[in-house]
C-alpha cells in the first residue's frame, strides 16, 4: 500500500468522521471578517496557490467530454464545440473554490498572522519558498512512495519468512 492510497484513505475517514457528527457544526466555526478573507486570497496569491486551481474546471470538462465521446464518436466536433463553449462560460466558477480556501485560511488565522505571511511571500525568501515548495512536494511524494513500495518489499518478505517457519508457505 502506498504513501498516497494511505492519504487517501485517510482523507475518505476523516470525511466520513465529519458526516457522522464528529466535525463542529457549521455554526461553530469562526466567520471571519471580509477583510481577514481578502487578507488570505492576497496571501493564495502571494504563494501563488491560485494557480493550482486554473485546470480544474478545463479538466473537468475535457474528462466528461472524454467520458461521453467513447460512446458517441461521430459527435466529435459538436463535442470539441461544446467543450469550448463549457470552459469559458464554466471558467469564473473557478473562483468560488478561490474563495472557499480563503475562507478557509481566514478562518485558521487571524487577520495579523495573514499579514504577516503576505509579507513573508512577498519577500525574496518567500518568493523562493513559493516557487520550490511544489517541487519539494513533489519529489517528497516521489520518495515517500519509493519509500513505502520498499518497506512493503521487506514487510512482504518478512512475512513470508515467518510464516515459513511456522509451517506455512506464502
Amino acid at each position: 500500500m502506498t504513501i498516497v492510497t494511505l492519504a487517501r484513505r485517510g482523507l475518505c475517514a476523516a470525511l466520513a468522521l465529519g458526516f457522522l457528527g464528529w466535525a463542529l457544526p457549521a455554526a461553530a466555526q469562526p466567520q471571519p471578517s471580509a477583510n481577514a478573507i481578502a487578507m488570505a486570497k492576497e496571501l493564495m496569491v502571494a504563494k501563488g496557490a491560485t494557480a493550482m486551481f486554473d485546470p480544474l474546471v478545463p479538466g473537468i470538462i475535457e474528462t466528461t467530454k472524454n467520458t461521453l465521446l467513447p460512446a458517441n464518436p461521430g459527435l466529435f466536433k459538436d463535442l470539441n464545440d461544446v467543450a469550448t463553449m463549457l470552459r469559458t462560460e464554466f471558467a469564473p466558477r473557478r473562483n468560488q473554490i478561490v474563495d472557499e480556501i480563503a475562507r478557509l485560511y481566514a478562518q485558521k488565522f487571524t487577520e495579523a498572522e495573514l499579514k504577516e505571511l503576505v509579507t513573508f511571500y512577498k519577500s525574496p525568501v518567500g518568493k523562493k519558498f513559493a516557487a520550490e515548495e511544489p517541487i519539494v512536494i513533489d519529489q517528497g511524494l516521489q520518495r515517500a512512495e519509493a519509500w513505502s513500495r520498499q518497506i512493503n518489499d521487506e514487510v512482504m518478505t518478512r512475512f513470508r519468512d515467518e510464516m515459513k517457519k511456522r509451517g506455512h508457505d506464502l
